[in-house]
């Protein structure tokens, strides 16, 4: 019995022992192997690791992917790598293109502290290491090269901030400036009082209900030493502890809208001495500026026209007082208004308007920018009734040559003839009237000499017609191919125009039979 159980002891000491034994074989193997457990690297991976196929990441060490989540550049881990490699090595896309020839690049950082970046292919697969030869490798996760990545990072953040040329602080939620940066700080130091200093909490300058509020596109007035203004827009947005503030310049906004506001009120006083009446409206056809000869034109109340009606609510307002032609049909007129708006949207819009009480309207509609439209109404009754008188005239005065027994012609300064008579188109055998632009002095001097015999009398009358300074009244004559003798006579007119008159000579003068020749009989 007592064998048994020595017997038994000694296999329980004997399996605990291989146990013990086995554990220990298996804490060495995985001390002399552990850097490599977990990991698709097969060798020790110094600094920060990157293993690429192309641009896209197959694995990195812990400090590597700690370089690429402090690094601020934005894309895929290829870009961001880049992005951040390239400002310290230079030209780094021209050395990664020799891999395929060299199969591997060595660079040193250009400026600051030393890197050195190792890129090699691997089975078709691009390594990249970043390792610092002055430090060695601290904690797990505390890669050095990650965190001078983070350092870089954050003076960078800082020299930002500092360089802003807006003011920017922080405050608590009771209102105390907690935090600012330069451009606060010296527009703070600024506003203090000969030998004061900052003091904590830093100074306020603005009002607390002004970056308290939190509401976009407020607008503070900031009175600099010396009185002078400043002019600040403010944008907030809440924090757990507080408030992050920006004041943004808005001086050139505030003389820029300073500058309309007095152009419009210039623009604004010169429409209302306008005998023109104006109507702008935008692009939904609503009224938004008028000026007062518009109301004098339309006999529109201002109180309608302050309401900003459209433009088709005018225009019925406009017909209601009998200042609109009035149609004969309503629905064709209301078709016409729908016209006027879109001949006027494509600036080709201008009629006149014969109202039912004598007046006279020229309605010009023009397009402008972002769809707007401008309606400009004058009275033109006067100047209706001018042209009316002075047809008449030209009328009477015709009637009057056209009664004259002599053919008579008239030639302007330049030449060109402007009233002709019955007389002259049955002696000559034309109308020039017909086709004014044809009726030069040139040209009819050419017409008479085919129907007259030879005579130099043509030439003289385009000099003198050409020549009106000094000139005096001359007489001739003209024998026509048919024999009869034409008496001539030519007189400068005022203004430098030129009357030609021909009257057939005495009736027993003209009866004796008389063959064309080439010499005149009587010149002057």
């Amino acid at each position: 019995m007592q064998v048994d159980w020595a017997l038994g002891i000694g296999v329980v000491v004997t399996a605990v022992s291989a146990a013990l034994g086995g554990l220990l074989v298996l804490w060495l193997l995985s001390r002399q192997d552990g850097g490599r457990v977990g990991s698709i690297f097969t060798d020790e991976a110094d600094g920060a690791v990157f293993l690429f196929d192309g641009d896209v990441l197959i694995d990195a060490t812990p400090g590597a992917r700690a370089l690429l989540a402090a690094s601020a550049g934005r894309g895929g881990p290829w870009v961001t790598l880049v992005g951040y490699l390239v400002p310290l090595f230079g030209d780094l896309d021209a050395h990664l293109e020799k891999m395929a020839v060299e199969g591997g690049v060595t660079l040193t950082a250009r400026h600051g502290e030393p890197l050195i970046l190792q890129a090699e292919l691997r089975g078709g697969l691009t390594r990249i290491t970043l390792t610092d030869p002055e430090q060695n490798r601290q904690a797990q996760g505390h890669d050095p090269v990650a965190r001078r990545a983070m350092l870089d990072e954050l003076d960078l953040l800082r020299q930002t901030l500092a360089r802003a040329p807006v003011l920017i602080w922080r405050e608590e939620p009771e209102g105390d400036v907690i935090w600012a940066n330069a451009a606060y700080l010296m527009r703070a130091g600024d506003q203090l009082s000969p030998g004061q200093d900052l003091s904590w909490p830093l100074p306020r300058l603005f009002e607390r209900t002004a970056s308290a509020q939190g509401v976009a596109g407020q607008r503070q007035r900031l009175t600099l030493a010396g009185g002078a203004a400043a002019w600040f827009d403010l944008v907030s947005f809440a924090e757990n502890a507080g408030r992050l503030v920006f004041a943004l310049p808005a001086d050139a906004a505030v003389q820029a809208e300073g500058a309309l506001r007095d152009f419009m009120q210039t623009l604004t006083k010169t429409f209302a001495h306008l005998p023109i009446g104006l109507a702008i409206f935008d692009k939904s056809r609503q009224l938004q500026l008028f000026n007062p000869a518009l109301l004098d034109l339309t006999a529109l109340p201002v109180d309608f026209l302050s309401m900003r009606p459209s433009l088709l609510s005018v225009l019925d307002a406009m017909r209601d007082r009998s200042m609109i032609p009035e149609p004969k049909d309503y629905r064709d007129w209301r078709r016409q208004l729908v016209d006027l708006e879109k001949a006027a949207a494509s600036g080709l819009y201008q009629e006149t308007w014969s109202l039912p009480g004598g007046q006279t309207y020229r309605v010009i509609a023009r397009p402008h920018p972002n769809g707007a439209l401008a309606l400009m109404i004058e009275d033109i009754s006067t100047e209706m009734l001018r042209t009316r008188r002075y047809r008449a005239d030209l009328e009477l005065g015709q009637s009057v040559i056209d009664a004259m027994a002599e053919a008579v012609a008239v030639f302007s300064n330049a030449g060109q003839l402007v009233m002709s008579n019955t007389a002259y188109a049955r002696l000559w055998g034309h109308d020039p009237a017909a086709a004014m632009s044809e009726g030069t002095v040139r040209t009819l001097c050419a017409h008479w000499r085919g129907l007259s015999a030879p005579s130099p009398i043509w030439a003289a009358v385009e000099d003198f017609v050409a020549n009106p300074a000094d000139r005096e009244a001359f007489s001739a004559e003209a024998r026509l191919l048919d024999g009869r003798l034409v008496d001539c006579h030519f007189a400068p007119l005022a203004g430098g125009a030129t009357l030609a008159t021909f009257r057939l000579a005495a009736q027993a003068e003209s009866a004796k039979p008389r063959v064309a020749t080439r010499t005149t009989r009587r010149s002057a």
